[in-house]
């Protein structure tokens, strides 16, 4: 199979970020719409596949089975040329770094591809609270089924397990963000190092099987994951008591919690493994091999 050597890698980086950072409004909210629904379609597929896994096979065997499933969601938004914020805090910033465009650009890319991906996310975790994780019972209700309490616990485990300790808690996911955007961006890196579809496609896929076995924190992931939580919670309040601990000792989820306790923290975990540890990185590796051409 063909593949494109690091120094000719990091030229091909560098435009795309130029290309990226041309984009208008329009195309970076609609093309990050599209991104986060299709990182949600990951991680639905994450939490279905997952559930009851744990009790039979262990937590590891779990952690590898939703880590298998969900890189469908990157493979998508890079085959079809869709636009993640996590991927563009180090293929736009690369431009920058190279000259090729400014820093406003960059943060002009960064701010509406992250409010394009807020919403995509959003919806497909509607999309599937009314959906896949609740059941019709024979009494004509809706309860939330075995899928629902899954997400409900993936939920609380990214929100109230770090409040729960403060700061630590804090410092914890703010490190897990950065692990998570390492990989994902090496992901991207041996995706464009690839030629080939095949090659793009077990490029993208071991990486992300390993930030999500992991269990590193992915901010588009979890403008899926916490919302889709907080709303079962909301509609079906029995789920609250039903499930216990952190849950009700905080009488469920809030907003405000979703995004101080784990939002904000990886959104800049994230910023910080994508463009430091890896855009950086890379650059200052071969910006003087880059090809002229």
């Amino acid at each position: 199979m063909a593949f494109n050597a690091p120094p000719k890698m990091v030229g091909l980086v560098g435009n795309a970020g130029v290309y990226k950072s041309k984009l208008s409004v329009f195309q970076f909210l609609i093309r990050g719409f599209m991104a986060g629904a299709y990182i949600a379609i990951g991680g639905a597929l994450c939490t279905v596949c997952s559930t009851g896994v744990e009790p039979l096979l262990g937590a590891g065997i779990a952690k590898m089975i939703g880590g298998a499933v969900f890189p469908v969601g990157l493979i998508a938004i890079v085959l079809t040329g869709m636009e993640l914020f996590t991927g563009d805090c180090m293929l736009v910033p690369m431009a920058a770094m190279m000259k090729r465009c400014t820093w406003g650009a960059v943060m002009r890319n960064w701010v509406w591809v992250y409010i394009g991906n807020i919403l995509g996310s959003f919806f497909y975790a509607y999309l599937m609270a009314v959906g896949p994780l609740v059941s019709g019972t024979a009494d004509g209700s809706m309860v939330v089924n075995s899928f629902g309490m899954t997400a409900i616990n993936i939920s609380v485990a990214k929100i109230l397990t770090y409040k729960a300790v403060g700061t630590v808690g804090l410092w914890s996911c703010f490190w897990k963000a950065i692990g998570c955007n390492f990989l994902v961006n090496i992901a991207i890196l041996l995706a464009i190092t690839a030629d080939d579809v095949v090659g793009k496609f077990f490029g993208i896929w071991f990486p992300i099987m390993a930030f999500v076995a992991t269990g590193f924190e992915h901010c588009v992931a979890n403008m899926y994951f916490l919302p889709t939580g907080k709303f079962l919670t909301d509609w079906y309040p029995a789920t609250i008591t039903k499930i216990g601990g952190l849950l009700q000792a905080n009488n469920g989820l809030s907003w405000g919690d979703i995004w101080f306790w784990n939002i904000i923290p990886v959104t800049i975990g994230n910023i910080v493994g994508g463009f430091l540890f890896i855009g950086v990185a890379y650059f200052v590796m071969f910006r003087s091999e880059v090809p002229k051409d």
